[in-house]
Order: C-alpha cells, then structure tokens, then sequence
C-alpha cells in the first residue's frame, strides 16, 4: 500500500491530507504555506509519543471504507472491530456563501459518529510548531483547547471531555462528538450543530458548483474529483494555484529530490486556465488570471520569475527544516523554493498565453485591453531578446544552462499570441510587428532545434537529447498536429524517455544523477500527442493506465515508479490533476455521441 493513500480536504484558504486511519497527517494552518500544525507525513517512522498529527484511536479496529460524499470534498473513513462496534469519521474544511459572501475559515470540522455497538474510542489532537521543532502548548477553556507557539494559535472546541482529550483517555462513544479545529476565538453555539450546520452547507455548496461545471459523457467522476482538487488548491484571497499541497516528498527514493510545492509556476498557468476554462469554472478562472495580471503589473521593473508565492511574493528564500525527518525518513525537508531566481525564459510565453484568454472570453467581468495589451508587450521584448539565450529550462536544472527548446517554442508563442490580441484589438500595425518577430524566432527553432539524424527535434540548440516538453509542439500550435515532424519527435521521444506505460522527463544526467521516475504530467501530454497525430484508440488505453495509478480517492502525485506503480513526488499534484482533466476532455465521446 502507499503511504500516498491520503485524502484531500480543503475549502481554498487552509487544505489538510487524511490517511486511511483517519489521521490527519499533514495540515499547513492557517493558509496553505504555512507552519504544518500536523506534519506526521514528513516526520520518518511515526512513534506513538510522536507529536504533528490529529487521530481518531479505535482500539482493534480496521478500516473497512473510505471516500469523499458524492461530488464533494467532504471525506468520510469507516472503521468497525471483531465485536460489531463501528464509527464513522467526517472531516471537511467548511465553505459555503453567508450574508452575501463565500465563508471559507481556516478551519477544519471533523465529527466522530457511532454507527453501531459500544465503540470506545480515544481522541488524540498533537499539534507541533515550527516544522516539528516543538509540540504546541496547550491552554485549556471549559468547553476549548488552545494550541498556542505557531505563528496563529489553533483552538479545537468541542463537545467531547476536554480532559479525555488532553489526557488521551479512552472513553465510550454514545452518538457523536464535534470537533472544530479553527482560529482561537469563542465559537457562538454548540459545536453538535455548528458541525451539522456547516456539514449541511458545505455539501450544499460542493454539489452545486459541481452541476455547474461543464464535463465530458466519459471518465465524468475523474473529472469532477479532479476538478474539486483543482479548486480546493486555488488560494480564494488572491486567486494563485499552488502546484501541491506537501513539500519535500521525494521525487524518487532517496533521492533528495525535496522540493516545496506549495507555491504558483507560471509555466503551469496555461494548461490550469484553459482546464478552468473547459470545465466552465469562469469564476475561478478570472481569479486565477487576476493574480498572473498582477504579477505581470508588479514585474514593470524587474525580471519576470518561474514561481511566486500565494500572495504574489517574490523572495522564496529556501532552507532545510532539521526537526523532520522527511518522507519514511527520506530527508531533507525543504521549505522554499530556489527557483524564484532561476533564468527561465519560458516564463515569457507562459505569462502571454495565459493572459490570452482574458482578451477573449466575454463572460469575464473585466475583460483585458489596451493596457493589459502594453503589459504584455513588455514581456514579449523579453522573449524576443531572450528566445536563444541559455537559461535553466522547464525542469530547472540548477547547475548547467543551455538553450533549451522548450523556452525558445514559449518565446515564440508570446510573440504568436500577442500578435493575436492585437488582431483583437484591432491594432494592425502591432499584429505584424508581432507576427513578424513569431515567424523570425520560428524560423530559427526549426534550424536550430532539429537533430536530422535522430528525424526529431531535441531539448536544446544543437544537442541530441530528448525531453517530454517536445511534446506539446502541436498543443502550444507551433507544429499542425498533421506535420510530419511533429509525428516523428513524438515517436522519438517515446522511444528514448518510455519507461513501461510511462514517460521519463529526460534521461540524462542532472544535478542528482539520472531520473528514475516517470513524471506524470508528462505522460498525459503524450496520451495528447498521440490523440493529435490520429492514434486516439492508444491514447484512451494509456490513459485507462494512468487512472489506475490514482489512490483509492482518485488522487494523482507529482511522480510514478514505471516498475511498481507506486506513487512519488508532492501531493496531490494540481498539474497532474488538470492533466487528467485535459486528457478527458480530449478523448471522450461527445454528449451527442453517447445516446
């Protein structure tokens, strides 16, 4: 079984990950970036005096099932012993419109139900504070436990015996108890209904913004949990998306490969928008944009960076966190991210092809003009200047630069698309100046780029290599999928990076030796390729085989070991969530088709 058998609850301000015990094991409180009250995920062998989780304790007892409400992120686990007795766990983090407006605290509702016999359970609440250093301390009220150390204390209320809790005491479940782990203020009500309440509405709110979301007549339930990740994993104040949940889970087995993930990639930003915009989740989309219009109106006057925090920041200074000792031990944990001032050229193209969209879609409330036009007319200079300068490339290789492919096709684009909106607009002069910086840069790509011996185009300027990016030539429409040389790079590439029923990102060497596991967003944008060049039958069998590497819930992570199956990397990965989501869309029937 993998230890990445976790759930995801989250209401897109605070997100927690629950394992198949019921154990809350990783919880960054109160917003997704930060201190993880709850970091047994990354502590190494979990011992019972250990601190950094939130458990439900039913001695003997074994889980017999475990899922989310029907198209909610509302998650329930079911245990029952050898004597009949059972209970039933639901955890959710509350988020629903109240006077006028979407509440969505930095809280989490777990409620405890006896579902049959005389269960006798314990409820064990260890909150640690800085990533693990310390346990929280706790202040106790008649009816509340504060945990207190972190940057923002935690208050649990509850109509369970406080001191059963701070004992750890096992004690005889008669219905049920309520737990509200939240901001440390006075709760108005008995926590039995605020929980039913906020239960009630919660659910209310997922189903409805469920129906209302646009999805293919096949693989609908894929869709739906990926779509419900998707929106868990975009952070309400400012409208970012973070690439996961966790840091520092492996990318493979001691392989120091740590990254934290819980920041905003631009390079990502395409793929989300045009899954947001499929899925007709407008109002998350135009957030999402907002945030990437803001940072391209912060940038005027530096370098447009590969990632940026939740709140737009710049500076992701990266460290290691001693106190932990990583993923089943796999250290180090890393808390930032070094690639904020990485060189990454493809940010350019990423940027404007996002952006893109605003000029476009009439449904927005602010559609983008002329401004927002001269906005990222800046950017495209810097991809004109910057199309065949070395840089670190999309994998951010951290200890060579070269002109990677990938960064020169992204420049392209930038120019493409600009020369587009301003067709849109109207702006002729500026489309052909545009148009004619596009077919220059592409001119030089196919020379530069094209490897005659290998019949495929490669990674960097002159090289001989291959990498996954290759791929999406057709999809960022600097090849007609029916060009004979896109058809051949995708064969290239899948001879030299397939690895089973999976595909590498590269296969050479970087700064921690050679890859050993298959990304997986790399391999939804091969099930793409071959769709495109008209194998559409092999690309649903493949995709069949990816499904069955989610967990038990439907969820994806960053990475997959080609041999066992098993899953590595951040998690769960909203790239590899909305890959799932393109992927569907591409490969299903039509509703017209179906009946």
């Amino acid at each position: 079984m993998s230890t990445l058998d976790l759930g995801l609850i989250g209401n897109s301000r605070t997100n927690a990950l629950i394992d198949k015990n019921a154990s809350i094991v990783w919880w960054c409180y109160p917003y997704f970036d930060s201190d993880p009250l709850c970091n047994a995920l990354l502590a190494g062998d979990k011992k019972e005096d250990s601190h950094g989780s939130i458990d439900v304790v039913f001695a003997d007892s074994r889980m017999v099932e475990q899922r989310y409400e029907r198209n909610s992120a509302i998650l329930v686990t079911r245990f029952e012993d050898n004597a009949g007795n059972a209970i039933e766990v639901t955890d959710f983090a509350p988020r629903f419109r109240l006077h006028g407006r979407m509440f969505s605290p930095s809280m989490l509702v777990r409620i405890v139900r006896r579902t049959a016999g005389r269960p006798r359970i314990a409820l064990r609440v260890r909150p640690s504070v800085d990533y693990g250093r310390a346990r929280a301390e706790t202040r106790c009220g008649a009816h509340h436990i504060s945990y207190v150390g972190s940057a923002q204390s935690m208050r649990l209320t509850t109509d369970a015996s406080v001191s059963a809790i701070t004992d750890e005491k096992p004690f005889f479940l008669q219905e049920s108890v309520t737990m509200l782990l939240g901001p440390d203020e006075t709760v108005a009500g008995s926590p039995r209904e605020i929980g039913r309440s906020f239960h009630e509405q919660t659910l209310g709110y997922w189903q409805r913004w469920v129906r209302n979301l646009a999805i293919p007549f096949e693989w609908q339930d894929v869709t739906i949990r990926a779509a419900i990740t998707l929106k868990m994993n975009a952070f309400d104040d400012s409208g970012a998306v973070i690439a996961a949940v966790t840091t520092s889970v492996p990318e493979a087995p001691h392989s120091k490969r740590n990254w934290d993930y819980r920041f905003c990639w631009l390079r990502d930003a395409y793929f989300v928008v045009n899954a947001l915009n499929s899925l007709g989740a407008t109002g998350t989309m135009e957030r999402y944009l907002d945030y990437i219009l803001n940072i391209i109106a912060d940038s005027r006057d530096a370098p447009l960076q590969p990632v940026y925090g939740i709140r737009r920041e710049v500076v992701l200074e990266e460290r290691e966190e001693p106190h932990l000792a990583g993923y089943r031990g796999m250290g180090p944990v890393r808390v930032g991210n070094s690639a904020y001032f990485q060189v990454q050229n493809d940010v350019f193209g990423a940027a404007v092809m996002a952006s893109t969209h605003a000029f476009f879609d009439t449904r927005m409330e602010r559609p983008a003009g002329h401004q927002m036009f001269q906005d990222l007319e800046r950017l495209g200079e810097q991809a004109v200047i910057n199309y065949n300068v070395p840089d670190a490339g999309i994998w951010e290789l951290r200890g060579q630069k070269r002109v990677h492919t990938f960064s020169s096709v992204m420049c392209w684009a930038a120019c493409d698309r600009l020369a587009t909106i301003a067709g849109r607009l109207g702006l002729n002069e500026r489309a052909a100046y545009w148009s004619g910086h596009a077919q220059e840069i592409h001119s030089v790509i196919c020379a530069s780029a094209w490897n005659e011996e290998l019949g495929s185009f490669v990674s960097t300027f002159g090289g001989d290599r291959l990498d996954a990016s290759l791929l999406l030539m057709a999809e960022f429409q600097f090849l007609a999928p029916d060009d004979p040389r896109f058809a051949s790079t995708v064969r290239a590439t899948e001879k030299h990076l397939k690895r089973g029923e999976f595909l590498l990102r590269y296969d050479e060497e970087d700064d921690f030796g050679l890859p050993e596991t298959a990304f997986l967003v790399c391999t939804l944008w091969w099930i793409l390729a071959l769709a495109q060049i008209g194998e559409k039958e092999r690309a649903r069998t493949l995709f069949e085989q990816v499904l069955d590497r989610r967990n038990h819930l439907g969820l994806l992570s960053e990475d997959v070991a080609p041999e066992t199956g098993e899953m590595w990397g951040n998690f769960p990965q909203t790239y590899s969530m909305v890959g799932l989501i393109q992927c569907a869309a591409r490969l299903s029937i039509t509703w017209d088709e179906a009946y």
